[in-house]
């Protein structure tokens, strides 16, 4: 195979086309076939903004391009990639990295200089298209429309103006949703709490908004941000906008919300939307305002426990509901329990059991039940047999790639002795550049080392419970935050299911088998300072594990 070339295309707000994917393809195609190139794959991500990269495509190729899975990748323009210059220039690194080479129909071969430019320009579209959006949104709010997005109680209402134009925003007033806002309100004005409203409605089978189960966080909401049923003002007749902006986080690419100061906010009456008289209103405000009064949540100086916050216990998080496949969550100070079954009653599974007693159990399945000795000699062998198998692919590839690098240098010395004889050109020039760019990527491949099979200890399974017993004492220990990240980095996920036998539950434990390797493993390399450190991406993309006789899904019971 010659040189393998992977197509990106992306279509979003700008360009609401969905042909628009079949259109970049197609001219992708086109350059790919013009170049001689392969194509051996296409990722496309449909209707989603450039300004993350959280996209499900954009992330499979850069899967597929840490693991070398391509030579070129070609897409349309650069903004097709991310809009944003952070997200642009890390890309590019990580591309180059690899040996990559990153081709645009728009701008040719991409280097730190498009990457610069480009990046910046479609960051400030970005920008420039959110300050209109807002602009835009703000004169529908004016106009006392929708800015956007459905809400409880309301249907969309269509219509188009004297001129056969859509007019947006629009709402109307849905009867049947709008009587189980009624009904909350009154629910919780009579005394009510969030959790009992949420369970009643779910027992009733009241489909909630999004056609999702109720929570009691759908029905109380967040006081600073004015969400949840409770404290929707639109509900008593008044729309409120601008009330919170959404940022991206720059390490994650989340989209997080921050609350706008008041005078920000903007507000306009639409009475004929109301679906709660004021009366009502007012007394559900004053028992909202009661309490939070009484929580403590308006003190200056409560503690900020959300600020560093980290997990408390080893298995936090880590456990699910065997029913309903929800979160097991905290009931009080020592016990766990399904939280869809004790806040939303959607689920069967009542019963509880304590996390020191879960935790024993769970330390002791990993210690004794996971990396049998049998099945740890299987996996020992298979793995040696599938590096020494990549090894071999490699060599033969290197092989492939010393032929191409002659083939190119001896085109190259060609070229250049013609230019020595008096041949002269711009289509010369030009193809003498692309083949020393072709002669430098394949040089740096070359010049890789080979990376050396990791050592695992022929003892392995004794060598993992030994480690697994000093963590567990290591628990015991005042200082055991690093012990508890290990334990925590061993375990994948819990799965608790009713026992059909008694009152107990039957545990599944899945471990994560890179970090139970990479435990064992005295694989290390050496810093710029001459120090070993041990590799963090040794045993990446590694498979999962359960716990049982050996890498087999077999349960325990409590």
């Amino acid at each position: 195979m010659g040189v393998r070339a992977a197509i990106y295309a992306r279509y979003s707000s700008d360009n609401q086309s969905a042909a628009s994917i079949d259109d970049q393809i197609r001219l992708c195609r086109a350059k790919i076939i013009h170049e001689n190139w392969d194509a051996v794959e296409i990722f496309s991500d449909a209707a989603i903004s450039g300004a993350s990269t959280n996209r499900p495509g954009y992330q499979a190729m850069m899967e597929m391009a840490r693991c070398h899975g391509f030579d070129i990748l070609v897409c349309e323009a650069l903004d097709r990639l991310s809009r944003d210059l952070e997200d642009v220039a890390g890309m590019y690194n990580r591309l180059s990295f690899a040996n990559i080479q990153l081709v645009t129909l728009g701008e040719g071969d991409i280097n730190y200089l498009h990457v610069g430019l480009k990046g910046t320009m479609n960051a400030l579209f970005l920008k420039d298209l959110a300050q209109k959006t807002r602009r835009g949104l703000r004169g529908r709010v004016e106009a006392g429309r929708s800015a956007g997005g459905r809400c409880y109680g309301y249907d969309l209402a269509r219509r188009v103006d004297t001129g056969g134009e859509l007019i947006r925003g629009e709402r109307r007033i849905n009867a049947a949703e709008a009587a189980i806002v009624g009904r909350i309100f009154s629910m919780f004005a009579a005394g009510m709490s969030p959790i009992a409203i949420a369970k009643q409605l779910n027992a009733e089978q009241v489909t909630g908004p999004q056609g999702r189960a109720w929570r009691d966080t759908t029905i109380r909401g967040h006081a600073a941000r004015g969400t949840g049923i409770l404290r929707n003002e639109l509900y008593m007749g008044k729309l409120v906008w601008n009330r919170q902006t959404y940022v991206k986080a720059p390490g994650t690419g989340r989209r997080l919300s921050r609350v706008n100061p008041a005078e920000q906010i903007v507000t306009h009456d639409v009475p004929e939307l109301r679906i709660v008289e004021p009366d009502l209103w007012d007394r559900v405000a004053r028992r909202l305002r009661a309490i939070r009064a009484t929580s403590g949540a308006d003190d200056p100086n409560r503690p900020r426990f959300w600020e560093g916050r980290r997990a408390q216990h080893v298995l936090s998080g880590k456990v699910i509901c065997g029913c309903c496949g929800g979160a097991i969550s905290n009931v009080g100070k020592v016990y766990l329990a399904c939280s869809a079954a004790r806040k939303q009653g959607v689920c069967a599974n009542r019963r509880s059991i304590q996390r020191n007693a879960l935790e024993g159990l769970v330390l002791d399945a990993l210690k004794t039940r996971l990396m049998q000795p049998e099945h740890v000699a299987t996996f020992v062998a298979k793995f040696t047999a599938e590096w020494n198998r990549l090894c071999a692919e490699r060599s033969t590839t290197e092989k492939d790639k010393r032929l191409e690098l002659a083939s190119v240098e001896r085109k190259l010395n060609n070229l250049i002795d013609a230019v020595a004889d008096g041949m002269h050109g711009i289509s010369v020039q030009g193809k003498i550049a692309s083949l020393e760019a072709q002669q430098a990527s394949l040089r740096q491949h070359l010049s890789s080392a080979t990376p050396t099979m990791p050592a695992l200890p022929p003892n392995l399974s004794e060598v993992y419970r030994r480690k697994v017993g000093l963590l567990q004492t290591a628990l015991a220990g005042a200082d055991n935050t690093e012990a508890r990240d290990r334990v925590r980095d061993l375990i994948d996920h819990i799965v608790l299911t009713p026992s059909a036998a008694g009152s107990g539950f039957e545990i599944e434990l899945v471990g994560e088998i890179s970090a139970m390797l990479g435990l064992t493993a005295n694989n290390t390399k050496k810093d710029q300072n001459g120090v070993a450190v041990s590799d963090p991406g040794l045993f990446d993309g590694s498979i999962k594990v359960v716990a049982g006789t050996g890498f087999e899904p077999v349960t325990f019971r409590l």
